[in-house]
């Protein structure tokens, strides 16, 4: 069954390039992020990595753990590493995990469609999903995309700010939010009590209602 927003997020016992790890138990209290990728020593790849490690400071601010998949071995996660500091000029400070049997890949939905009957990594290659995962352990955010795409991690940090704005607030984001601008306020709230809990609030449709974040 796929996976879906607010689903727990299926747990995982795995060698990284920081040792074998518990997946749930690695996340603890924190945010996390999980993201896949299709090889070691590829371009696209090593260029996501890089802009990973060079948001260290962006995820630690957040409280956000972030990890690394794809079906090679541990070993050339390693030297692999290498190539990414050099490319970043930044440290790899989150752990690669290794999934040569691709049980977690496909725990998670990471391959594409052909690839499913394959018993061997030989020639399957994950697709660039991006999970992010609350402390609670549930599925809060996915994202595909295809292996001749690169993924915009601002854009990831930017959905993590939305998440962790609206995480148990009666408010939700507007399109293309960014931490400092208005919010909109749920429709579960009256304007009553809208004004209660928020003060200022600017109605723009009967529906539509921001106050300041």
């Amino acid at each position: 069954m796929a996976l879906r927003i607010n689903d727990l997020a299926p747990n995982f016992t795995a060698d990284t390039t920081e040792g074998k790890i518990d997946f749930h138990e690695w996340i603890g209290d924190s945010y996390a992020i999980l993201f896949s990728h299709p090889k070691d020593f590829t371009p696209v790849c090593t260029t996501e990595f890089g802009a990973v490690a060079q948001l260290a400071d962006e995820w630690k601010k957040r409280n956000t753990k972030v990890i690394g998949l794809s079906v090679d071995p541990v070993e050339e996660h390693v030297k692999w590493k290498a190539d990414i500091e050099s490319f970043a000029k930044a440290p790899v400070t989150f752990p690669i995990i290794a999934d040569p049997d691709m049980k977690i890949a496909k725990l998670y939905d990471m391959l594409p469609a052909e690839a499913y009957k394959a018993e061997t990594p030989a020639d399957v290659a994950t697709v660039r999903v991006v999970y992010i995962i609350g402390p609670d352990k549930k599925i809060r955010l996915m994202m595909i995309y295809p292996m001749s795409v690169g993924r915009n991690f601002a854009e990831v940090l930017r959905a993590l700010d939305a998440i962790q704005a609206t995480d148990g607030a009666p408010i939700a984001t507007p399109a293309n939010w960014t931490p400092g601008q208005d919010v909109i306020v749920a429709l579960s709230l009256s304007d009553e009590e809208a004004k209660e809990k928020f003060g200022d609030v600017r109605p723009v449709l009967p529906y539509l209602r921001f106050t300041k974040a």
